[in-house]
């Protein structure tokens, strides 16, 4: 069946011949499947020792990191201070117990916790504890 054409006359362009197809493209290339895992392939041994290893290589670096903080900062020093209270620097009481008592070093800390605290005997009730033990032990009695 042949066009009709309407009178006008229309300059169309004569049509295209089908540009010439490409051969169809080839598949996507896939990676290789994963290597298979070795099992079993180590010993107890070697994991360990792999940790021993690591451990070694930490410290050292932390022992170099310490060196160059040092070497920027100055080396550390440490300092020990004692502070000496005012009731041990003051000399002992007159009615204080002799030094020759096997418990003295509990009536002294039982003394000195009295000095101390004052009012508050229930926070010395630990050194009195300690020396009537102590005296118990030695087979010597309160205020002899």
């Amino acid at each position: 069946m042949p066009r009709r054409s309407s009178g006008r006359s229309s300059s169309r362009p004569a049509p295209r011949p089908a540009p010439a197809r490409s051969p169809p493209p080839q598949p996507a290339h896939h990676a290789p499947p994963p290597a298979p895992a070795q099992s079993g392939g180590g010993s107890m041994l070697g994991g360990i020792g792999s940790t021993i290893v690591q451990g070694m290589a930490f410290g050292t670096g932390s022992a170099v990191a310490h060196r160059a903080v040092d070497a920027v900062m100055g080396p550390r020093t440490i300092q020990h201070e004692t502070v000496v209270s005012e009731a041990a620097a003051a000399p002992a009481p007159a009615n204080s117990f002799s030094g020759s008592d096997a418990c003295s070093i509990h009536t002294k800390a039982f003394q000195d916790c009295l000095n101390g605290y004052g009012n508050e005997i229930s926070k010395c009730q630990f050194y009195m504890d300690m020396l009537a033990e102590c005296r118990k032990n030695s087979g010597s009695v309160l205020g002899a």
